[in-house]
């Protein structure tokens, strides 16, 4: 977390949300500072977003030293913090979204917290597909590149993006949209 760069993360947001035709529900896997959550409220589309977030700091520092740099928008009406493990919570199934953002830890190939590694792993992977709304989209934040998780990612959705976003003095983070998830067709061969 940190308050001096907000471009790649409302870019995580802004991206999923130009390609959603209609981003009405949006769910958040890690609040942060909460840029991510100011991008999708300024969207007017956006009628529901759910932040699910595990350290309940994270949660009480939004509501008093972080507020102002999320323009207070764990105040907005239309959005739902959660504290728990994105990690479990993905498994109850608790609804759909049209768009789905993440951004939980420095991404699939560095994680600060091992048990993470787990949301690049194909059960999270289809678990969140089982999230999306017919096409939805998802986009996952990450401090370095991916190609393993590119191929991955192939595996469960129809098109899948990698941008590099360049930050001023250090090198670029990522942000990799997935969508259309793939429904297989049975075909009856009898």
């Amino acid at each position: 977390m940190a308050t001096y760069n907000d471009v790649s993360e409302r870019l995580l947001v802004k991206a999923a949300l130009d390609v959603a035709l209609t981003p009405e529900r949006v769910l958040i896997g890690g609040l942060g500072v909460g840029f991510s959550l100011a991008e999708a409220l300024n969207d007017r589309r956006v009628s529901q977003v759910k932040v699910i977030e595990i350290v309940d700091k994270v949660i009480e520092w939004n509501q008093s030293y972080l507020a102002p740099f999320s323009n207070n928008s764990l105040e907005d009406y239309r959005t739902e913090v959660v504290h728990a493990d994105l990690l479990e919570w993905i498994h109850r199934r608790e609804g759909q979204f049209e768009v789905i953002c993440l951004d939980i830890d420095n991404g699939p190939d560095w994680t600060v917290t091992e048990a993470n590694a787990r949301l690049y792993q194909k059960d999270s992977l289809v678990a969140l597909s089982d999230l999306l709304a017919s096409n939805g989209v998802i986009t996952f934040w990450s401090a370095s590149p991916s190609p393993e998780f590119v191929e991955r990612l192939r595996h469960t959705f129809h098109k899948v993006i990698e941008l590099a976003v360049p930050q001023e003095g250090h090198d670029a983070d990522y942000v990799y949209i997935a969508s259309l998830p793939i429904n297989p067709v049975k075909v009856d061969q009898r």
